[in-house]
């Protein structure tokens, strides 16, 4: 029997239009599947959406702040309603870059060096930069979809640059830049799905290149097998180290003369048929539909209650001491 699915979307950050997109491939998928789809649209009022809808599930299409990075999650929890994607702390922890590198490394994950900085620390930013020299990239240290990012070649440019990404969030993130092939990986129920390489006109697979066009996909990444087997491990252990469940996308880079690296975990990545896991899904022999499917039956919450104290039966007293 097909179930009474609440598709959130649109929410309330730069990445709305995007989240749409998703939204409306995932209920054309969901109503193929013989579910009762409701569009939710994410903003103002939700809690008062989600009650009134009578959902059975929630299935979460949206990316970005207030909507990726745990605060919905929450939400979802409080009214008791299972939902697809991460739970609270593993949303919070991918949104947010400099977390996330934090435990990267506490898990041997070799990831760019880098540092943050605030809106209010616009000032001394030749100071914190120091000697970290350049190219390098700056990047909203919460958000996606490479809203914000941008490869700095000189101090003045890092200025603009860091000013620019600090308008999504008040913080910014100044990573090492380290050229190589850029490569992300597709996670399902725990698993490696597949993984593909991005090859694009630029410095950066930013969102022009993302979104506008021009860009190949090669699968499987131009790599040896054994280092595509050894680069799509480091993306499952990433996706562990935040704790992240059901499905995401894990992007890296792949170096000719260094470590490949970690760049961050998608919790919620893109879901219409031209985005990267659905392409990867294709090629694994998944549909788009099917895909949809195993997304929306992983669908849980943490479900985090008080148990009761174990009983412990008293000791037994030896008889001479109770003489």
């Amino acid at each position: 029997m097909g179930k009474r699915v609440g598709v959130l979307m649109g929410g309330w950050g730069e990445e709305r239009e995007i989240s749409l997109k998703t939204g409306e491939a995932v209920v054309a998928a969901l109503e193929s599947l013989g579910h009762h789809v409701t569009r939710v649209f994410a903003g103002p009022g939700l809690d008062r959406a989600l009650r009134a809808a009578e959902l059975d599930v929630a299935f979460v299409a949206l990316h970005g702040r207030m909507g990726e990075d745990g605060r919905v999650q929450g939400l979802l929890e409080l009214l008791e309603l299972p939902y697809t994607g991460s739970g609270v702390l593993a949303s919070a922890l991918a949104m947010n870059k400099p977390m996330a590198k934090k435990l990267f490394r506490l898990h041997n994950l070799p990831t760019p060096r880098g540092y943050r900085v605030a809106r209010a620390d616009l000032a001394r930013l030749t100071e914190l930069h120091a000697d970290w020299g350049f190219p390098c990239i700056v990047k909203p240290s919460c958000g996606g979809s490479s809203v914000g990012c941008a490869v700095v070649r000189d101090a003045e440019a890092l200025l603009l640059a860091v000013a620019r990404a600090c308008r999504y969030g008040g913080e910014a993130l100044v990573e090492q830049f380290v050229e190589g092939r850029e490569v992300t990986v597709a996670i399902l129920g725990d698993a490696v799905l597949g993984s593909c390489e991005m090859d694009f006109h630029g410095d950066a697979f930013d969102f022009d290149a993302k979104y506008k066009g021009g860009t190949r996909c090669f699968h499987p990444p131009r790599l040896s097998p054994t280092r595509i087997a050894n680069v799509e491990a480091q993306a499952l252990a990433a996706y562990r180290a935040l704790g992240c469940r059901g499905y995401a996308r894990v992007d890296l880079l792949c170096s000719d003369t260094q470590n490949d690296v970690v760049l961050e975990v998608n919790s919620l990545p893109g879901l219409t048929p031209t985005s990267l896991l659905p392409r990867i899904a294709e090629h694994a022999g998944l549909s788009f539909a099917q895909l949809v499917a195993q997304v929306l039956a992983a669908a849980t919450r943490d479900e985090a209650q008080v148990s009761e104290p174990p009983t412990v039966a008293a000791p037994l007293v030896p008889l001479r001491a109770a003489m």
